[in-house]
Order: C-alpha cells, then sequence, then structure tokens
C-alpha cells in the first residue's frame, strides 16, 4: 500500500492512504477427484473374490504415480489365488508388461486365470476389428459366461445417442497411425457420419 504524506496550513504530517486495488476474478486449481471403478466376482457364500475385471484408465497407463499404483495393485492380484481379467482399449500409453511383449496391437484383453499363471490368454486386436469374446473366468468347476463387449459398447453407443453427441469431422486424440486413420476416415464415411 502506497502512502502519500501531505502537509496542510492548519495539520502537519497527515497520511492520506491510495484507494485499494480492484479484485480481479481468478479461477484457482482444485484437487482432482478420480474415481476408480472395478469390478469383483465373489463366491457368494464365503464372499472370496474370485475375479477382478479391471477397465485400464489413462493414468494407468502413463508414467507416474496413477501407473505405479496400478501395477502394485495388479502384482497384488496375479500374486494371489484371484483370477484377473484386464480391460485395455487406450491406444495411448505403455502397455501393462508382459513376457512376449513383442506383440503390436491397438487394444488388448488379458485373462489371467489364478491356476495357470505365470501363463495367461492376451487377446490383442487393432482398431479395425471387432472386441473379440472372452471367457469370465470363475472357479473351474464353475460354467463361465462368454463376455460379448463389442455388443455391449454397441448398445451403450446406441442407447446413450452417442452419434449425436460425438463430432465425427474432428481427428480422434490421440492421432491415429496413417493407415488407421484412413480405415477409420472410410468407416466413417460408410456410416454416414463423415
Amino acid at each position: 500500500m502506497h502512502k502519500l504524506k501531505t502537509t496542510s496550513p492548519q495539520t502537519a504530517n497527515v497520511t492520506v492512504a491510495s484507494p485499494p486495488a480492484q479484485a480481479v476474478t481468478v479461477t484457482v486449481s482444485l484437487p482432482e477427484t478420480v474415481r476408480e471403478s472395478y469390478l469383483e466376482v465373489r463366491e457368494v457364500t464365503t464372499r472370496e473374490v474370485v475375479t477382478v475385471i479391471e477397465v485400464l484408465f489413462p493414468k494407468d497407463k502413463r508414467a507416474g504415480e496413477g501407473r505405479r499404483a496400478y501395477e502394485k495393485k495388479r502384482q497384488k492380484v496375479l500374486g494371489s489365488f484371484t483370477n484377473l481379467v484386464e480391460i485395455d482399449l487406450l491406444r495411448d500409453g505403455k502397455p501393462m508388461p508382459i513376457f512376449n511383449n513383442d506383440i503390436q496391437s491397438d487394444y488388448r484383453i488379458l485373462v489371467s486365470r489364478s491356476e495357470y499363471r505365470p501363463k495367461a490368454d492376451l487377446y490383442a486386436f487393432n482398431l479395425q476389428n471387432v472386441i473379440p469374446c472372452f471367457p469370465l473366468v470363475l472357479h473351474s468347476e464353475d460354467v463361465e459366461p462368454v463376455v460379448d463387449l463389442q455388443t455391449l459398447v454397441n448398445e451403450i453407443y446406441d442407447r446413450a445417442s452417442y452419434d449425436l453427441i460425438i463430432d465425427y469431422s474432428r481427428e480422434p486424440v490421440p492421432a491415429l497411425s496413417e493407415v488407421n486413420a484412413a480405415w477409420n476416415d472410410a468407416w466413417l464415411r460408410q456410416q454416414g457420419v463423415r
């Protein structure tokens, strides 16, 4: 605050304050609350976790705290008698570690049965492919349902009317490879949305 010292014949040494600065509205950052969801299949009588179903989030695949936390959680499940189904429908980020990691694909679904570890089934697929069906791993004596994720995604898309919300004239983020971009453009034109 600046002070102005003035002198008048009647009063000496009077201090006058300058007017206060006007407030400017700004935006501050708030802590980001990230809600993570996963599914657990439990034994009805014992409440024992039979299978954990994880759908990867972007933070799970980026370097940093989120990835470290997920890898720790993943290792805990893989070191237990719990089955793991890990669904990675994200093109961006580093895939989760597996041996024989020379497999190149846009997307992955890992089905890890506890009794067959360290072996697991990897469903690797690309943008042009239909999402493969996979078994929902249960106890060995149980009948395992087959998950048709593609049909579920299609039904959600239709019910939520995403065709009215998504701007298909814009390029996806992250950018597609040249081959995928050409296929995507042709497919969107065939669907009549581009």
